[in-house]
């Protein structure tokens, strides 16, 4: 986090520039916050790349795409530029950690265990943009951050506009030298195999602190590497034992040979160690100092307004704005903001900031939610809710005394009621009111939501959030609906949380049957 240049403007599309971040092949990243302080990555597009003709649509559209996926192990888009605003601009969740490139180049490869659950978690972050339709085509060690909770997947969307970019202007290859498959490079085709491809990849650098097609001691160039690719088997030395037949399998030529996301899960074991139980020594010092100096920047940028308190759902927003941020006017069907931005929310649900079950707020509308739900006629017996299921279901949590009232709420009490009635995957499967009070003043800022049946998987359930209303409609509180929801039943009248997503300190994380 470098302070600004005398030429960096002070805004982006009416987001304060709070600091430098870094710069790419793609343009500069800023610090920025919302109204409500929640803090962004302001990637800003070149504008050579920009002025491509097609790359607007191209780049409006990718990052449509990549507001359809919702997982624990991605980063939320919250805002992107208006259609004819340059520079163009993409506004990101904003997460204090280092890059898995930067890490291995500062601190060598990580131990085993890390390995074993950075790929294990990567892999269900890939298997959730295989289920939107989509894949990643530049999944590098670059573009994985080694978060506190879950390390996570970034940059797809933006990076496969300008990737197309290149492709249309030099007839070349999309993706990144060394972490590309071979139909990539002879085919420039690009698919959920070439994400495992590169998921092999990463895992070697992970493990040894080289791509697979490095030998020591060289800097091969870009055609060098893609030939080595097509041609040459991997490098594959220093590599655990344990995990060789993972990575050695990954990195088949053959895309048809590969396994899948679910395959991979399959080969790592159900019973396996969560990426927070085995962080590499030291990451989570850093990570702590990264917060620090985040909490600083956004006290500074805060100073003149009071900072929001949150409840449920992701970091806090639970003030409605004096004015949405100032912009170019757009037709509305030229642009599209999150529900961060349109409502400046506060969801009542579990998530980064004080929450019952793990959630991320995801930018999609209603309309899109139902066009995308799996029609009931489809479902099969497993995809239904269980019966044991069905009943209200309570818990009660301390709340979080010692939030810093700008990044996490200080709130003196969590309470939540989850009432389940039978439904099928992509169904409506019941409501729950939160009850968040406010430690300062003994407002309640929770929200009651629907919830509709996302996903079915024996004794675990998610669970999306279909609406979202203010619990109690007087304290101003606005919320969006999108949140995600991990549930598993514990016993016969217990629901626990389960590791996905950011639960915090002082939410209940066991609900017990009530009725």
């Amino acid at each position: 986090m470098r302070s600004l240049e005398p030429t960096d403007p002070p805004a982006m599309g009416g987001y304060p520039l709070l600091a430098q971040l870094g710069a790419g092949g793609m343009g500069q990243v800023f610090l920025s916050r919302t109204a409500s302080g929640r803090p962004l990555a302001l990637k800003t597009v070149r504008s050579e790349l920009g002025a491509d003709p097609g790359f607007e649509e191209r780049f409006a559209r990718e990052i449509a795409s990549s507001e359809r996926v919702r997982s624990a192990w991605t980063v939320a888009v919250v805002d992107h530029s208006p259609a004819g605003h340059r520079p163009q601009w993409l506004a990101t969740e904003y997460v204090p950690a280092p890059s898995l490139a930067d890490w291995v180049e500062r601190h060598g490869p990580l131990p085993e265990p890390a390995v074993r659950a950075l790929v294990a978690e990567l892999a269900e972050g890939l298997r959730a943009v295989h289920r939107a339709g989509l894949s990643h085509r530049d999944l590098k060690p670059s573009n994985v951050l080694l978060a506190r909770r879950h390390p996570l997947l970034i940059d797809f969307g933006i990076a496969r506009a300008v990737d197309d970019t290149r492709h249309t202007r030099t007839g070349g290859v999309i993706g990144s030298p060394g972490y590309m498959a071979p139909e990539q490079v002879t085919g420039g085709l690009s698919a959920e195999p070439g994400d495992l491809f590169a998921l092999g990849a990463v895992l070697v650098y992970a493990a040894t602190g080289k791509s697979p097609f490095l030998h020591p001691g060289e800097n091969p160039s870009a055609a060098q590497l893609l030939y080595r690719i097509v041609h040459e088997e991997p490098v594959l030395d220093g590599v655990a034992p344990a995990l060789l037949p993972l990575a050695a399998a990954c990195l088949h030529k053959a895309p048809e040979a590969r396994p899948t996301t679910d395959d991979l899960l399959h080969r790592l074991g159900g019973d396996r160690t969560p990426w927070a139980g085995v962080l590499p020594p030291g990451l989570a010092a850093e990570i702590t100092a990264k917060e620090a100096e985040l909490r600083s920047a956004l006290e500074r940028s805060t100073a003149v307004s009071p900072p929001p308190p949150a409840g449920f759902g992701p970091p806090p927003a639970p003030f409605l704005p004096s004015a949405p941020p100032p912009g170019p006017a757009a037709g509305p069907a030229s642009r599209r903001r999150s529900p961060y931005v349109r409502t400046a929310a506060v969801l009542a649900c579990v998530a980064a900031t004080a929450a019952v079950v793990a959630a991320i707020a995801w930018p999609d509308d209603d309309k899109d939610d139902q066009s995308t739900a799996p029609s009931p006629s489809a479902s099969t017996a497993s995809d239904a809710l269980p019966a044991s299921w069905v009943g209200t279901w309570q818990g009660t949590g301390p709340g979080n005394s010692s939030g810093d009232g700008i990044v996490n709420a200080r709130t003196s009490k969590v309470s939540v009621t989850v009432t389940f009635h039978a439904a099928d995957r992509g169904q409506i499967a019941g409501r729950q009111i939160s009850n968040v009070i406010e430690a300062s003043g003994g407002r309640d800022i929770g929200c009651t939501e629907t919830l509709r049946l996302q996903e079915s998987h024996g004794t675990t359930m998610v669970f999306e959030a279909a609406t979202s209303t203010p619990t109690d409609p007087s304290t101003g509180v606005l919320c969006t609906p999108g949140n995600l929801y991990t549930l598993s039943k514990t016993g016969t009248d217990a629901l626990t949380l389960e590791a996905e997503g950011s639960q915090t300190a002082g939410s209940p994380s066991r609900l017990t049957r009530s009725s």
